[in-house]
């Protein structure tokens, strides 16, 4: 059909999706177009003309050809019904076939029945034959004892036997079978019977061929025979024994434990050279024979220990007795583990018809009997460890014969451990229960006892504590006890009973020896204190006050970096552990900083000039004591960058303070303003005690300050103050506090602070400095102007800061009569909780830069040490 531009889209019309609306629309896209509909509309109704012709001619095509489609479907079922027919026939020829080929194979499958059945016939025939041949030849050689021959033959008989088990409802076999069970029963009574005859007339070594050749017979009879032998033969043996050591007669007693065993050795010899030919290897008679000796040794001794427990007397078990008895069992189960290694079981009668052995060793065999007095054996242990405690606090912390060396350790504490590992090597052997879980308490119970006896009492057995070297060897032990301790609790955890697991726990005393190690090295930080003295003196001499201008670093600054280091270097030299060494500079450096902090409360008045001179000595000690770690190390090492921050962290507290005295009275609000951006408290008493350090004592100059400084932390802009600063709360603004004095060993110079502001720590009076110092040690950590976290810094009251003298009465002296033994016990567990929590906040603090106090660097051979 021809569009408006002449064209003709056949197809058009032809498509699937044909659509009249888009026909249309392409042929009349525009009005111009429509002049062509008569055009269309005549070529439309020729296309329809030709359609109509094409449908004419294929419908005259297709009537033509029905017909022969209908005469090919009528050929199709005719040629199918003939094949049916044919399918049919096939189908009754192969049965016919089958009728024919099962008529012909009957016959043959008769055959095979019969053929089947007179096989099996004969095979019985002849077995029936061979069995009564051989019970015939069995009943005449058991007669003539040839028990070699009975042997093989009864094997051939119980294995005939097995194979007419269904046929035993036919009187003849049941006879033959009755028969059979009779000869087997007469040859055990006989076999056993010629063992005891010939036992009984000590003719073994005359009929040991024949005994040796009846065991095969009782090996033929099976497991139940050879147990009766064994079992008659362990009695037999053991008949004397059970004779002679009765629990109740006198040779029964534990006295007399070495005879038993003596006696049984001399047993196993006879064994060896006359009855071990009687019996084939593979019984194990010997180690039969042994077991049994245990089993009625052990029922022996559990009877003698009862009775031994209720004694009428009132006396108590002979405990040195119970322990060597037990050291002569536990040698004697050692020996029968050695002799019988090779067979990796024990053998049991009890057990030898099972046809199984069970997987135990002689150990705890005799012993057994044993643990449930072993309370007795740790009370023992519990007694020698308290005279121990005595006699190690008695020795000198070196021994004179002995050169110093940066790691020696107090010898008591390694002879300690020595008896502890042998004390639970002993106790592992024996139980791994409850009594070993006792110990592990006792252990711990004991090394409290030292940390607080021995160490605490060498750390502060002397006015001003002890010398350097003794404050290292203390640090050492208390390292050294600490790392064995989580030692022997792995151990302790590896041997104990699984359920029992989880109650061992040493780490409280691990904590306290922590607690000792951190006080050792405050020690060792006091005496480098005392040597600063001259140096803070020689400052509180400086007028500050008239000072008129700011020149180079004062003169006490270059004494007091001198003391530091020529005392820092000498110690840093013995502290072989860099943990240790950061812990002393960490100490010595929050140490000096509070000390400074206090001095200039001591140096007041202090005016403009005066604090900007201190400003620059804080600088350059802050920069000299940045170098502390390096003291030691070789030229041009670099700092230690935590060891830097720390330093600047800690000395920050000095900074606000100088900063805000430095500030002029006048205008009184920049004064009052500095106060505000450097302290940042709202405190009048803090606010009084900065006027006084510049020199501002008159009360109507203190008052109009007073009203302005209300005035201005009252504004929006200063909200956020905090009630105190605790730096300026703690000064002592009292001049005797730090008046001029004499440095000696034990005279702690310097005012005492409260709580808040941690100072030094005096030896003397060790007892309460611990206390109080693990009460402060959490307000520290959570104290932001001390800054970061560090070592807690060892407290004292005032009262004791001011005499050399040790108190009344601690819980460490222990020459002093007693006259209140309540409270010592209670100031003992306080002391020992404060050093615990002291020992975990010291761990905890240094853990960060050293890997101090983890338990894997506690994982060397406790044996090593």
């Amino acid at each position: 059909m021809p569009l408006a531009n002449g064209t003709t889209p056949v197809k058009a019309l032809d498509a699937v999706d044909y659509d009249p609306i888009d026909h249309l629309n392409a042929l009349f896209f525009h009005p111009s177009t429509l002049s062509t509909a008569p055009k269309v509309a005549t070529a439309l109704q020729q296309h329809q003309y030709e359609l109509d012709r094409d449908i004419s001619s294929l419908v005259s095509v297709q009537t033509a050809s029905d017909g022969d489609s209908v005469q090919r479907i009528q050929d199709a079922k005719a040629e199918l019904e003939q094949l049916f027919v044919k399918i049919e026939g096939v189908r009754a020829r192969a049965l016919e076939t089958e009728r024919t080929i099962t008529e012909m194979t009957a016959d043959i499958k008769r055959l095979d029945s019969t053929k089947k059945n007179l096989t099996l016939s004969m095979t019985a025939l002849k077995r029936l034959q061979m069995l009564t041949t051989a019970y015939e030849q069995l009943r005449g050689l058991s007669q003539s004892r040839q028990y070699r021959e009975c042997a093989h033959l009864l094997q051939a008989v119980i294995q005939l036997m097995a194979h007419f088990k269904s046929y035993r409802s036919i009187d003849q076999i049941a006879a033959l079978s009755k028969n059979v069970a009779d000869v087997q029963r007469e040859l055990l009574e006989q076999v056993c019977e010629d063992f005891e005859i010939t036992f009984a007339k000590a003719e073994v070594q005359q009929k040991r061929g024949v005994l040796s050749e009846a065991c095969l017979v009782m090996d033929a009879l099976g497991d139940h025979a050879r147990a009766r032998l064994v079992t008659w033969y362990c009695n037999t043996q053991l008949r004397e024994y059970r004779q002679v050591f009765r629990g109740s007669d006198e040779a029964g007693s534990l006295d007399n434990i070495a005879r038993r065993y003596s006696w049984f050795n001399r047993m196993l010899k006879t064994y060896d050279a006359e009855h071990a030919i009687l019996f084939p290897p593979h019984w194990r008679v010997n180690e039969m024979l042994a077991n049994a000796f245990c089993e009625t040794t052990r029922d022996d001794y559990k009877a003698i220990l009862q009775r031994s427990m209720r004694r009428t007397d009132g006396q108590p078990p002979d405990v040195g007795l119970l322990l060597s008895c037990l050291q002569e069992t536990l040698d004697f189960e050692h020996s029968l583990e050695r002799r019988f290694a090779q067979g990796e079981s024990r053998s049991s009668i009890d057990t030898a018809t099972s046809g199984e052995e069970k997987k135990h060793g002689f150990s705890q065999a005799i012993s057994e009997a044993f643990e449930p007095y072993l309370s007795i054996w740790v009370e023992s242990q519990d007694k020698q460890l308290a005279t121990l405690i005595p006699k190690y606090r008695q020795q000198p912390i070196k021994p004179a014969d002995e050169d110093f060396h940066a790691q020696l350790v107090i010898p008591s504490s390694t002879e300690l451990f020595h008896h502890y590992r042998v004390t639970f090597a002993q106790c592992a052997k024996l139980s791994t229960g409850s009594r070993l879980l006792e110990l592990s308490r006792t252990f711990g119970k004991y090394l409290d006892s030292y940390a607080q006896q021995v160490l605490l009492h060498h750390l502060a057995e002397k006015t001003g504590g002890p010398s350097v070297e003794g404050a290292v060897i203390i640090l050492n032990t208390a390292d050294y006890c600490y790392q064995t301790i989580n030692q022997l609790e792995d151990k302790i955890k590896l041997r104990i009973d699984e359920e029992l697991r989880e109650q061992v726990d040493l780490q409280s005393q691990a904590d306290t020896f922590m607690g000792v190690a951190a006080a050792a090295i405050r020690a060792l930080v006091h005496k480098t204190e005392l040597d600063c003295e001259p140096a803070w003196r020689e400052m509180r001499s400086v007028p500050w006050s008239k000072m008129d201008n700011v020149g180079d670093q004062s003169a006490y600054v270059s004494v007091l970096l001198q003391r530091v280091r020529d005392r820092s270097k000498e110690t840093l030299r013995y502290l072989h552990k860099p943990q240790y060494a950061r812990a002393y500079c960490d100490n010595l450096v929050d140490a000096i900083t509070n000390t400074y902090v206090l001095n200039i409360a001591a140096c007041k008045p202090i005016s403009e000039t005066g604090a900007e001179q201190m400003l620059l000595d804080t600088y350059i000690l802050k920069q000299s004591l940045q170098g502390l770690p390096n003291l030691n190390a070789e030229p041009g090492a670099p700092p230690n960058a935590a060891f830097v921050k720390r330093v600047q962290q800690s000395t920050a507290k000095l900074d606000p303070l100088l900063k805000t005295l430095q500030v002029r009275a006048s205008p009184a609000e920049g004064l009052v303003q500095a106060y505000l951006i450097h302290i940042r408290d709202r405190s009048e008493p803090n606010f009084k005690k900065i006027l006084e350090m510049k020199g501002i004592t008159r009360k109507q100059d203190q008052n109009h300050l007073f009203e302005l400084f209300n005035a201005h932390k009252s504004s929006t802009a200063n909200e956020g103050l905090q009630a105190s600063n605790a730096i300026i709360a703690g000064l002592q603004l009292d001049q005797r506090a730090l008046a001029p004095t004499t440095a000696k060993e034990g005279t702690v110079t310097g005012t005492m602070t409260p709580s808040s502001l941690p100072t030094r720590f005096d030896p003397a009076n060790l007892g309460a400095v611990l206390m109080n110092a693990a009460r402060d040690a959490g307000d520290r950590i959570a104290s932001p102007h001390l800054g970061v976290s560090g070592l807690p810094t060892l407290t004292t009251s005032t009262a004791a800061s001011r005499t050399t003298s040790p108190p009344a009465r601690t819980s460490m002296d222990q020459h002093a009569p007693d006259t209140n033994g309540d409270a010592g016990e209670k100031m003992a567990a306080s002391l020992n909780e404060n050093l615990k929590n002291f020992g975990k906040f010291f761990r905890r603090d240094v853990g960060s830069f050293g890997g101090f106090g983890r338990r894997d660097d506690a994982r060397r051979s406790l044996d090593r040490r």
